[in-house]
């Protein structure tokens, strides 16, 4: 069963780790692709005076994003966006106890109480922030933490991608990043699994669009490349995702997982 996330945002922290690390704009999308490998957000919130950060809006709405307003702090005053998202987390984990995984998107180490709570009632607590603006005592309480830094430089690495329908090849290269993704989490790859977080990442994932007429010849079709290994499992019937066999050409793997490769699907890569 597929975890059910709940993501709580503290934007003015992350956003101003971001400007003193030089990082750029805020990109939302960088953070819903990781966490969408994890497994389903169900409820994303994200706190801050929105009057500050008005450009920031369209963003998060575009993603599903709730934006809850609260005024600055005034001098002396506790921050009320932390103690609002301390309360909104609490409520959520009281009330549904179906969300199985809470993510806390701030280094900020007031929430430190926070996450031993939330482990305290078996839920598995992510952290996310930026490196140089996080406490160390915040990432060591999380059961799982991730610097927003390392999904930038993860980005650089890959050209500027084209629609996943208008250039074959970046299916492929969506498929070896879930693959290599969950392989840290999973020790069995079914095609089904592959597949859910595939649409996780990329609702508008289609085979069909790009001429496969089932999954299952695309996880072929890549295997035929050297992209991937296929074995058969017994229990399911369905296949398994394995490494490559020893003789695979090892280039074609590397061009492709750095998304360089110009190559396309063969004419008859929906056949039957």
């Amino acid at each position: 069963m597929e975890p059910k996330l709940a993501v709580f945002i503290d934007f003015e922290n992350v956003e101003r780790g971001i400007e003193e690390a030089g990082l750029g704009r805020f990109q939302v999308e960088l953070v819903l692709g990781r966490l969408r490998e994890k497994g389903k957000v169900i409820v994303s919130r994200a706190y801050a005076d929105w009057g500050r950060y008005a450009t920031y809006k369209f963003d998060f709405q575009d993603h599903g994003i709730d934006l809850i307003e609260l005024p600055s702090r005034r001098k002396g005053q506790k921050n009320m966006a932390d103690i609002k998202m301390v309360v909104d987390a609490l409520d959520y984990a009281w009330k549904w106890s179906y969300l199985d995984s809470f993510v806390i998107v701030s280094g900020d180490s007031d929430f430190t109480p926070l996450i031993s709570k939330l482990r305290e009632y078996n839920r598995f607590v992510m952290g996310m922030g930026v490196r140089k603006s996080t406490s160390t005592l915040i990432a060591d309480t999380c059961d799982e933490f991730v610097y927003y830094d390392d999904l930038v430089k993860l980005k650089e690495k890959q050209r500027e991608r084209r629609r996943i329908d208008d250039d074959p090849t970046q299916t492929f290269a969506l498929l070896l990043e879930t693959v290599d993704a969950m392989k840290a989490s999973h020790e069995v790859l079914l095609s089904s699994m592959v597949k859910q977080t595939m649409l996780r990442k990329k609702p508008d994932f289609d085979e069909r669009a790009l001429g496969f007429r089932t999954f299952k010849r695309l996880l072929e079709t890549a295997r035929d490349k050297g992209l991937i290994g296929l074995v058969r499992d017994e229990r399911s019937g369905t296949y398994r995702i394995v490494e490559p066999d020893e003789g695979a050409p090892a280039a074609l793997v590397k061009s492709v997982r750095s998304e360089r490769s110009a190559g396309g699907l063969p004419p008859d890569a929906g056949a039957a």
